[in-house]
């Protein structure tokens, strides 16, 4: 396994009139391929945006990220979104899938998004077959339960190939034996395609599969 990802001192301050919220304070981590992490901590102990300062969605106020070895603050605007687009995945608490495109289109539209159009086809279809949602290809999300939308979600996230995964409570809008179902997807995927997930929780019953747990 090699270092995929390295924060170092990451902090998050925020101003609110005269006073200065942390949010993060000086956050050291390092994360391998092949292995699958929690953030483990309550609403608003600053899981999320630990991930999206990891995802470069947002700024932290001081210290670095490096994934693949590059600092990604440093990089333009243009260079963060080709990073999102061609290096991470993402998978949101909801699914988050668009409501007019079946599940193939789900698939599919990333795919075009990166500029992969001769690929894509057949890449959505591999995924769906390996991730037991072929027959519901053809289905529009409302006609999915939560389970298979999450599912849906996992396999669009792993459409372009990344390095990393980014999870921020993908199991919060399923019962428990559904939730673990997906996280025993996603650690199992992590480590078969040997890349590295990051997954936000709350949930001590979903760390059961992981390799480390960060508690904030």
């Amino acid at each position: 396994m090699s270092e995929i990802l390295e924060l170092d001192h990451v902090s998050k301050k925020y101003e609110q009139g005269n006073e200065t919220i942390t949010v993060l304070n000086h956050v050291s981590m390092s994360v391998r391929t092949g292995e699958f992490g929690a953030i483990l901590g309550p609403s608003g102990s600053g899981k999320s945006t630990l991930l999206s300062i990891i995802g470069a969605l947002t700024n932290p106020t001081g210290g670095e990220v490096k994934l693949s070895g590059r600092n990604v603050h440093h990089l333009s605007k243009k260079e963060q979104t080709n990073l999102r687009l061609e290096e991470i995945g993402f998978i949101f608490q909801g699914a988050n899938l668009v409501p007019f495109l079946t599940v193939k289109e789900q698939l599919q539209l990333i795919g075009q998004l990166i500029h992969q159009k001769n690929k894509i086809t057949k890449r959505a279809e591999d995924l769906l077959t390996h991730l037991g949602l072929t027959e519901r290809s053809s289905h529009y999300p409302e006609h999915l339960s939560g389970g298979e939308q999450q599912r849906v979600a996992i396999a669009r996230a792993l459409m372009n190939q990344p390095s990393l995964i980014l999870a921020d409570e993908p199991t919060a809008s399923l019962d428990r034996d559904r939730g673990k179902s997906v996280v025993n997807l996603l650690a199992n995927e992590t480590r078969k395609r040997n890349i590295a997930t990051i997954m936000v929780t709350h949930d001590e019953a979903m760390i059961k599969n992981c390799d480390w747990v960060y508690r904030m």
